[in-house]
């Protein structure tokens, strides 16, 4: 597979080149788009956090040290952008989904419940466990993980075990009562 953010580009970003700014950030775009959906589902909101991630990674971009790690470096700074979203920067602190906008249920694909029932589930981790895990999903190594939260690879393997642990105790449980309401005696 070919790194779409060689060190090489990223220095040549970084050293001013506005070609090489204009391709990374180009490249850049619809990996921040889809984290963003994937985190929260809500397309509106999606454009100004890409748009505000790409800003701060642009503002930050002179001071990479690591220009081999390009692409963890702006997945941190959308995952700040998340967290602010969720400290009410962006003015929806709760609301998911507005009930006036929520499309007619005959509509929605069939695992759209099941969707719904896995976040609630997922909101159940502590607020780590659930980052190691979404940066788990984006395809991160434990390693680069680790150094991304300044921490071992053990502890981050550790929560990893004990999340989905959490998750499939939580699951069981949903499980067994959806057995107890829906099958016969």
């Amino acid at each position: 597979m070919i790194n779409p953010f060689p060190p090489e580009l990223i220095e040549q970003a970084r050293t001013g080149n506005q070609a090489a700014n204009n391709l990374i950030f180009s490249r850049l775009r619809p990996l921040l788009q889809a984290y963003f959906v994937r985190q929260i589902g809500m397309k509106d909101h999606v454009e100004d956090l890409v748009q505000n991630t790409l800003v701060r990674v642009h503002r930050s971009l002179p001071d990479l040290q690591q220009v081999d790690r390009f692409k963890a470096f702006a997945m941190k700074a959308a995952l700040f952008e998340l967290q602010d979203l969720y400290r009410g920067r962006y003015g929806i602190r709760e609301m998911v989904f507005d009930p006036e906008e929520m499309p007619d249920r005959a509509t929605m694909p069939e695992d759209v419940g099941l969707q719904m029932d896995l976040q609630k589930v997922l909101d159940e981790l502590t607020p780590k466990a659930r980052q190691i895990i979404e940066l788990k999903q984006l395809g991160y190594p434990y390693e680069e993980i680790a150094q991304m939260l300044g921490t071992t690879e053990a502890a981050i393997k550790m929560q990893v075990k004990r999340a989905f642990d959490r998750l499939r105790a939580l699951l069981t449980q949903a499980l067994g009562v959806f057995l107890l309401l829906f099958l016969p005696n």
